[in-house]
């Protein structure tokens, strides 16, 4: 929205082997298939790959890059995006706006003209042309990439002429006159008038003019109200509902649009958007821009629109704008099941900033300190369809670091996700995602404090060797039985430890020097072999005497050392000769046989 009237109304081998096999994005909305607007969770986790929406623009974006417009520019993007994970694009209102090739489209003059006629000193918009505009949704189609177009259906600005008309005895000479002569009625042959609107902003001051009640009366402390800017639509006349929802199908066509970002939704009448949602949206995503730092009204907000539209995250970007603010001061054990994306996961869309919060005319409540840390949270939450913003990832170059955490959140961000409340301090926060039958989840760390720190942690990952995969924190960390161990993480940084590939190997030895009472043991160099401790030794099945047999999930291509023991019910042990005997497990499956004379 327009930010000014707010107020008023580097990847390592290993991790490139890990994360190779995870660069598809044949996904509809959130994940793959008609699935709600969420991240994955462990029931559909197998099936299904979490999904990134990128909010494609900024306020002030150039309206040319190199000699190419914004939607050329977008479009020549796809490819690299699409190899980030990136699977859906949000893509900036695409309307003829009333300053022409100067406005951003928030002040929205033609809903029709997606840069195709010549009206307001210009044919293109402020992003290109109607044919830019194809082609480039065209090449993110081509890429598995969604599209979902800002929808600004509030208010319309740059009236054609002026209107006298007189409401309950009072004279208004009002720009409220719109036909389009540069267009006429192509598309649609509906013309707008004053009583098409509530009222309006005119002259020098931009003072409100009314002539028909507002739609509805200001809630939540009037933080929602009507009047937001322009021409303010008449939603309660049945004529701008159907209007406004046959002009919503007509762009969907026209765009092949997979989904709606709603722009000022807290200033529309529910039940009209409620209708266009039904109307129009189908099966397609929907986030709609309801600015409420609360999460009981976020909430309010779901209810009263019966949970067809997804809401940004307005109180967890809140959350990470403190973090910034405090630059290491901040209790990070406020990040603890945050925002309405805990509340809400289904419906919530977490982000870090946007057009309105980083932009000095605007709500100017950047995140500049410890973004990354936000990014890794939101990317690998179990809850929320996390929106990436293309100014950090572009203009800030955070794009290398946003990529990796977001191929680590197709690979690895599955399963439940659990909060360490226990074990969380002020500057360094926790979070680990248990994985399912296809996918090994992962520990996340942020620490905002000025020294590295570790943690003693019990995981869902027992036996485990994990690494951070993001590259911020060197070496291994090899789990016990209960999964638990001690994981670093530096200062002012971010790690993601994950469980490195199994090979699940099954030991074949064959002896028969036992009588009863006596059982075969191994015992290796690893934590999965009982770390030489021969009382976290493995017992083999002697079921197939005289073979005995054991299978150990073991970490793929880490060499290991290991040894058999014979033991006896009053605790007396024989080992096998010298010398030991070593192993590198590759592969899914391994099998070794072993003869013990």
């Amino acid at each position: 929205m327009l930010p000014f009237f707010r107020g008023a109304g580097r990847l390592g081998a290993a991790a490139t082997l890990l994360l190779a096999t995870s660069c598809a994005h044949d996904t509809l909305g959130p994940t793959a298939g008609p699935a709600p607007a969420n991240a994955t969770t462990a029931a559909n986790a197998t099936s299904t790959v979490p999904g990134t929406m990128m909010q494609g623009f900024y306020w002030d974006v150039p309206a040319t890059t190199n000699n190419q417009t914004w939607w050329q520019l977008l479009g020549s993007q796809a490819t690299e995006l699409s190899q980030a994970g990136i699977t859906a694009m949000w893509l900036p209102p695409a309307y003829k706006g009333s300053a022409g090739g100067y406005d951003v489209g928030y002040g929205v003059y033609d809903r029709y003209d997606l840069g195709e006629f010549n009206q307001k000193g210009t044919v293109a918009t402020h992003y290109g042309t109607l044919g830019q505009l194809q082609s480039c949704i065209s090449s993110l189609h081509g890429q598995g990439i969604q599209v979902y177009e800002d929808v600004v259906m509030n208010h319309l600005t740059g009236a054609d002429y002026q209107e006298s008309f007189t409401y309950n005895g009072q004279n208004f000479n009002v720009y409220t006159g719109f036909n389009y002569p540069g267009r006429g009625t192509t598309y649609s042959s509906y013309q707008w008038h004053y009583y098409n609107f509530n009222g309006a902003q005119q002259g020098a001051n931009n003072s409100w003019l009314q002539w028909n009640p507002w739609d509805f009366q200001p809630y939540d402390n009037g933080d929602a109200y009507d009047n937001l800017l322009g021409c303010e639509i008449r939603y309660s006349d049945q004529n701008q509902v159907n209007e406004t929802i046959n002009w919503g199908n007509w762009l969907t066509t026209k765009l092949n649009l997979d989904g709606y970002r709603i722009d000022a939704a807290k200033h529309m009448y529910t039940p009209f958007l409620n209708n266009w949602l039904d109307k129009v949206k189908g099966t397609r995503f929907a986030v709609s821009e309801v600015w409420f730092n609360s999460v009981s009204e976020l909430n309010d907000y779901a209810s009263a629109t019966g949970g067809r539209t997804s809401l940004f995250d307005v109180p967890l970007h809140y959350l990470f704008k403190a973090m910034s603010d405090g630059n290491g001061s901040w209790d990070m054990r406020g990040l603890e099941f945050a925002g309405f994306t805990e509340a809400n996961g289904p419906l919530s869309v977490s982000f870090v900033d946007n057009h309105d919060t980083d932009t000095p005319g605007g709500l100017n409540s950047p995140v500049v300190n410890l973004k990354l840390l936000a990014y890794a949270y939101i990317l690998t939450r179990e809850k929320g369809y996390p929106c990436v913003f293309y100014k950090d990832y572009y203009t800030y170059g955070l794009g290398p670091q946003i990529k990796t955490l977001n191929l680590l959140r197709q690979a690895h961000a599955y399963g439940a996700g659990y909060e360490y409340t226990n074990q969380d301090d002020a500057d360094v926060y926790a979070y680990s995602r248990a994985g399912d039958a296809s996918h090994t989840g992962l520990l996340t760390m942020l620490n905002d404090g000025g020294s590295n720190a570790t943690k003693t942690l019990t995981t869902p990952f027992k036996n485990a060797t994990l690494t951070d995969l993001t590259g911020n924190t060197s070496g291994t960390v090899t789990t016990d039985a209960n999964g638990t161990g001690t994981f670093a993480v530096n200062s002012r940084s971010y790690a993601v430890w994950v469980p490195k590939p199994t090979t699940s190997v099954t030991f074949n030895i064959t002896y028969s020097n036992t009588v009863s009472g006596q059982d075969l043991y191994i015992v290796g160099s690893t934590g999965q072999l009982g770390a030489w401790n021969t009382s976290n030794a493995l017992k083999l099945s002697g079921a197939a005497y005289p073979k005995w047999t054991v299978t150990v999930p073991l970490t793929a291509g880490i060499g290991v050392s290991y040894k058999y023991f014979r033991r006896d019910q009053s605790g007396n042990i024989l080992w096998e000769g010298d010398p030991n005997n070593t192993l590198t497990p590759s592969g899914t499956t391994q099998t070794v046989n072993d003869t013990w004379h």
